[in-house]
């Protein structure tokens, strides 16, 4: 396998971050979820217009994973008013780590190594997410990264509601 590099995202890379993040949501969650709650989410968070907009945002972050030219997956990183809840000025959201089911093991340790990265470069406290509690795969990965959870939410997807455990991890 050749090997990966990240590049940060800007708004030309709208489609790539737009199939990406379809195609990679789709493969990791809808053997889990009905067709109907599966279309409605994808259709909310992944319309053109959101994904421009995200982009478009200062205090979000997007990065690519390249396998020489195919793009295997991406990073969403917030901060500031960006981030879906906390908005705590001292720490950086992880809001989306998604690789292609195709490249599921060390490429997503390259992309939250990316998010490391950015928190510190941005002078961080702490990195926070959002994760399905039956996600185990998400949550070992997080647990084997020195995450712990600190509270719960709702995740809504489509018309159901899911609880998502939320995780903290302190930086130096």
């Amino acid at each position: 396998m050749a090997s990966i590099i990240i590049n940060k995202a800007s708004a030309e890379d709208m489609d790539i971050i737009q199939k990406l993040g379809i195609q990679t949501f789709s493969e990791t969650f809808s053997e889990h979820n009905t067709e109907k709650a599966m279309e409605k989410y994808l259709k909310e968070s992944f319309n053109t217009e959101k994904i421009t907009s995200e982009l478009k945002n200062p205090d979000s972050h997007f990065y690519i994973a390249w396998e020489e030219d195919n793009p295997v997956g991406y990073l969403k990183v917030n901060c500031g008013k960006a981030q879906t809840e906390l908005q705590d000025d001292t720490s950086l959201e992880i809001e989306r780590i998604y690789v292609k089911k195709s490249h599921h093991g060390k490429k997503g340790q390259l992309l939250y190594d990316q998010a490391l990265t950015t928190a510190q470069h941005l002078r961080k406290s702490y990195l926070w997410l959002g994760v399905w509690e039956e996600n185990l795969r998400a949550l070992n990965f997080y647990r084997k990264n020195g995450f712990i959870e600190f509270d719960r939410h709702i995740f809504r997807l489509g018309d159901e509601e899911q609880t998502d455990l939320m995780m903290k991890k302190l930086l130096d």
